[in-house]
């Protein structure tokens, strides 16, 4: 949407990353909407992991443009709301990435309590989704993208996060509460 240049690249793979291989590695261990659903849990794991090592590269590539695209135009940082917030997603999406690596090898880090960490890593992964879903909102209520697209189409853009957030909170919850209710049943 932006002329080339280093900034046009920041939304390109913040994108990519928040909005396209996020949403996905989670809704892998969903039993309704995977396309991988008939792959083993183990499977699953090891695309998930394989699918937010991609969000984390192309989040950092990201990071990287919009940091030297500041920089190049002498232009302050950190002076949005979208910015401060995206800074705290990439910050939660680090300590999710790190509790998964503790969910991934607990006998190296001597950690017993893997359900629970398990449980944290769950919850910790839908508190990301969201931080994410409002950090890319709060990008589209830009001035610079408000310049881009207007009309309908804006509303559109607007709303179009929403979508796999709620659908991703909606899996997790379900899942997670029917759970809860099974092991109270019996």
């Amino acid at each position: 949407l932006s002329f080339p240049g280093l900034f046009s690249w920041h939304p390109v793979f913040m994108s990519l990353a928040f909005c396209l291989c996020l949403p996905e590695a989670i809704l892998l261990f969903s039993p309704e909407s995977s396309p991988f659903c008939l792959c083993s849990r183990q499977g699953k794991v090891w695309l998930h992991w394989a699918v937010q090592t991609l969000v984390l590269v192309m989040a950092a590539l990201g990071l990287g443009f919009i940091v030297s695209s500041k920089n190049r135009s002498e232009l302050p940082h950190m002076v949005s709301w979208h910015s401060l917030l995206g800074v705290l997603t990439l910050a939660a999406t680090c300590g999710q990435a790190l509790c998964g690596l503790s969910l991934r090898f607990p006998q190296l880090l001597g950690i017993s309590a893997v359900a629970r960490l398990r449980l944290y890593h769950i919850t910790g992964g839908l508190v990301v989704c969201l931080l994410a879903t409002f950090t890319v909102v709060l990008g589209i209520c830009s001035d610079w993208f408000q310049a881009q697209i207007k009309g309908v189409a804006w509303y559109f853009c607007l709303a179009l996060p929403f979508y796999p957030a709620l659908v991703i909170m909606n899996q997790t919850t379900s899942i997670h509460l029917l759970k809860k209710r099974l092991q109270a049943a019996l």
